[in-house]
């Protein structure tokens, strides 16, 4: 979370102690780009003429704190000095002659007891330009300067301290909370920036930039985790403690980062303030319940557990393509893996025009929901439907002129003592709400994954909809009738396995499977693309799910057309669609896609 500058210098308040009028905003200097050291001989911020006496660069968070007697003004907190890591070791001191001025700095600003040090010159780069510092993570990104912890935490407790006098006796929104923890933060940080810049060690605006992130976020819960989520290059995170981060990359980098908290207590205080804070309704870590799911606020997803664990554990995936179309995904984007072609694309297309009923299948990390988002990428703007999701993921409501009439539905976790029904008190589950959502007026619903008993409401709902959507976790393409059936067992004992297979026959339309291939074990990446589109007839002999592969894999694994559609070929020649274009493609064996793949196993396919 990031805030911009306040308009007022919170050295300028009546309160300090200075006696100061206060000036008018318009006059006040911004606390983010007005912290700059007094200007050099040669013009250089920062630059001490031969002879100043300036104190000397300290050690990382010392632990002595600046007196503002020091200072020569009356500050109203000292902070613990630390030296921000672009500082450069210090020159060999020279000699000043006698009773020459010092440019810059007032008389009485340092004390005379300190060694006189003369920083070598540096080149300041603007002021919202990072560090050069070196790529060490081989993506290209810039890393960050490292950051003093204990520091954060200092500011932190300040800043809740403010916040807390703020709030005191005062009605205020959530908006107005938010404005003024952000003023504050803000507040915090340039008072600390201040102080050490009058120490002789000045932070740079990005410097103080990653400190203020830090401190807001370890006010409002996320802690050290917030560096991870605004890195666009990282996909996957596994936190094993505190002190074991792995980090896979989009390109399939595997890397290993700094702890994100001192102690695996401290990591669970991190992710039980998430908890009740990141979700869209309040979740629990707690000893009744050592579970948690919850979408944070970047749409990232975080599973954790513990107390049932040998240590804390977490893992969050990165939602880096939230607007996403079909196009895209058929290689309209070279930042994307080609994971259907033009025909595929086309076909999967006149099948949302025509209202079919979709379930996209796949494995773990295979591209799922990437496809639900490309296929949700055709629903009419103007036309309501009902999303259901265990915890917000699709997120469709951040692109409003796309989806401004959808209504997203997410189920909510119980808390206290268990009812006759097994179910803690307040549950909300995904089953609970798809009744509700045949209320709503709406002909398309759309489950983010079905897991459980769930999938029945869902199956009875799509027989009585169209252009219903859900997905699915399953191993292979084959296996995904089986699975839905071992689902559909769990909701009760008056469920069977044919009534399970007559439900899904008549409720489903087309089964998209998507297919990972993963190499980075032998140097390789992870390959991500639609192998089969199956379309569903019915029950079949021996009362199995009959299907027609309409789109099966081809040499290379990737999906090419197979078989003209039968059940569903009325349908979309209502819409323009005429599948019979395919059958030179069957003929001849191949598809249409636009790249080669290149894999490490079997090289250029």
């Amino acid at each position: 979370m990031r805030f911009e500058p306040v308009l007022s210098d919170p050295r300028d308040e009546s309160e300090n102690g200075t006696g100061r009028p206060q000036r008018p905003a318009r006059d006040r200097p911004d606390p983010l780009t007005s912290i700059t050291p007094p200007l050099g001989p040669n013009g250089i911020p920062g630059e001490a003429a031969p002879g100043d006496a300036v104190p000397p660069a300290a050690t990382r968070h010392s632990g002595v704190p600046l007196r503002p007697a020091q200072h020569g003004h009356s500050a109203r907190h000292s902070w613990p000095l630390v030296v921000p890591v672009s500082a450069a070791p210090a020159a060999p001191p020279t000699a000043r002659p006698a009773g020459a001025p010092r440019p810059g700095i007032q008389p009485g600003a340092v004390p005379a007891t300190l060694p006189p040090v003369t920083p070598p010159p540096t080149v300041l780069a603007p002021a919202n330009t990072p560090p050069a510092t070196p790529d060490t993570t081989g993506t290209g990104a810039l890393a960050r300067p490292r950051t003093d912890f204990a520091l954060v935490r200092e500011l932190r407790r300040e800043l809740s301290t403010r916040l807390t006098r703020w709030q005191r006796g005062r009605e205020f929104t959530i908006d107005e909370e938010d404005v003024e923890r952000a003023r504050l933060a803000v507040a915090v940080v340039a008072e600390y920036a201040d102080q050490v810049r009058r120490a002789g060690t000045p932070l740079t605006a990005y410097e103080e930039r990653v400190l203020l992130d830090q401190v807001t976020a370890e006010l409002v819960g996320l802690g050290r985790l917030q560096t991870l989520l605004v890195d666009d290059t990282i996909e996957e995170v596994h936190i094993l403690g505190c002190d074991q981060v792995r980090i896979t990359r989009r390109n399939g980098q595997v890397d290993w980062h700094d702890p994100i908290a001192d102690s695996d207590d401290e990591l669970v205080e991190i992710l039980q303030a998430a908890a009740r804070r990141a979700g869209a309704t309040e979740r629990s870590l707690s000893t009744s319940k050592p579970t948690l799911d919850l979408q944070l606020p970047d749409g990232s997803r975080l599973a954790a557990v513990y107390l049932v664990s040998h240590r804390p554990y977490a893992v969050i995936r990165k939602h880096n393509t939230l607007d996403i179309s079909l196009d895209d995904v058929a290689g309209g984007r070279p930042d994307l893996d080609e994971m259907i072609d033009v025909l595929v694309r086309d076909f999967l297309r006149a099948s949302m025009r025509a209202g079919l009923n979709i379930m996209v299948a796949g494995l773990a990390g295979a591209g799922k929901t990437t496809i639900i988002r490309a296929l949700m990428d055709e629903i009419p703007p103007d036309e309501p439907y009902v999303l259901l999701e265990e915890s917000r993921e699709l997120l469709p409501a951040r692109r409003t002129e796309r989806h401004r009439a959808v209504m997203s539905f997410e189920a909510r976790e119980g808390h206290g003592e268990r009812g006759f029904d097994g179910r803690p008190a307040g549950e909300v589950s995904i089953a609970d709400l798809i009744p509700v959502s045949l209320r709503m007026g709406v002909l398309r619903i759309i489950v983010g994954e079905v897991r459980s008993r769930e999938i029945v409401p869902m199956l009875q709902a799509m027989t009585t909809s169209r252009g219903s959507m859900c997905t699915i976790h399953a191993r292979t393409p084959s296996g995904v009738g089986e699975r839905i059936v071992e689902l559909a067992l769990s909701h009760g004992r008056e469920m069977t396995v044919d009534q399970a297979r007559r439900m899904a026959g008549n409720a489903l339309d087309l089964i998209v499977y998507v297919t990972v291939e993963d190499e980075t074990g032998i140097g390789g990446r992870k390959h991500r693309f639609v192998s089969h589109v199956e379309e569903v007839i019915g029950v079949g002999e021996g009362g199995r799910i009959a299907t027609t592969t309409v789109f099966g894999p081809g040499a290379d694994g990737r999906a090419i057309p197979r078989h003209l559609p039968e059940r569903i070929r009325e349908q979309l020649l209502r819409v323009g669609y005429d599948a019979r274009m395919l059958s030179r493609y069957i003929e001849a064996g191949v598809g249409a896609w636009r790249r080669p793949r290149h894999t490490v196993l079997r090289g250029h396919r």
